[in-house]
């Protein structure tokens, strides 16, 4: 004996439609959208970056536009460190890591370049505020043609530094200079800027560190050397005054 289910003939129900007003919409969306001055909305999670005075927070501010960074074609390293704070942080481009010294002063960075190179200023960043002892109160900056025979080029003293602190090695004026050497400076014709230094090693030495600290924190160094342009390296004398000869003096 089979029993049979017995089967509804009455319609599924339709399902019902919700009516928003546009008006309700608009208000729901507003809620849900935040405003911050340091995010945008079209940008991943990797280009967020730290609000600064520059659009590259690592790049000191005033860079000499003739300049170039050459710091990356050199050998560096250090007398001490700490481990975990080594001498790649002082090029790893974050100013929230800093190379930490562990021995007696002088603390050394040593700086060594296959071929002799021109160096026109050397760019060092530290910040008192957070390393307090730590920061460099006097530095001492050497260059010569290898480790045995370096001469001391200048020493500049830093009172509290809080960012970028930028040293010229060719006599130029960047506005830190005392008075005696900017005279001095404006008698060798200051308009046009001086020789940059040739070496193949530099060599900055942290002597003392503020409130007597004995080991240093130094976050960034950056060294800078002239640029060359194409018809530099054809010769002073060759210039082009006809159009079909200047558009072969430069190779793309």
């Amino acid at each position: 004996m089979r029993l049979s289910t017995p089967v509804s003939h009455h319609p599924s129900p339709r399902p019902h439609r919700l009516t928003v007003s546009s008006d309700v919409l608009q208000l729901r969306f507003s809620r849900v959208s935040v405003s911050s001055p340091n995010l945008t909305t079209d940008a991943c999670p990797s280009q967020i970056t730290r609000t600064d005075d520059s659009s590259n927070p690592t790049k000191p501010t005033g860079d000499p536009p003739d300049c170039s960074e050459i710091g990356k074609l050199a050998v560096w390293s250090v007398t001490s460190a700490k481990p975990g704070n080594g001498v790649e942080l002082l090029r790893d481009g974050n100013l929230d890591t800093y190379w930490q010294s562990d021995g007696a002063q002088p603390h050394l960075v040593n700086v060594q370049f296959h071929r002799k190179v021109k160096v026109r200023e050397i760019a060092l960043y530290a910040d008192y505020k957070l390393d307090e002892s730590y920061t460099p109160s006097k530095i001492s900056v050497r260059a010569g043609n290898s480790f045995h025979d370096l001469r001391e080029v200048c020493v500049v003293d830093l009172d509290e530094p809080v960012g970028w602190t930028r040293v010229r090695l060719d006599g130029g004026n960047d506005g830190t200079e005392n008075e005696n050497a900017f005279d001095k400076n404006k008698k060798q014709n200051s308009a046009l800027p001086g020789a940059p230094l040739r070496a193949y090693f530099i060599q900055l030495a942290v002597l003392s560190n503020h409130q007597n600290g004995r080991d240093t924190h130094v976050r960034q160094v950056r060294i800078f050397g002239p640029r060359t342009s194409p018809m530099a390296m054809l010769g002073n004398g060759v210039s082009f005054t006809t159009n079909e000869f200047s558009q072969f003096s430069t190779v793309r």
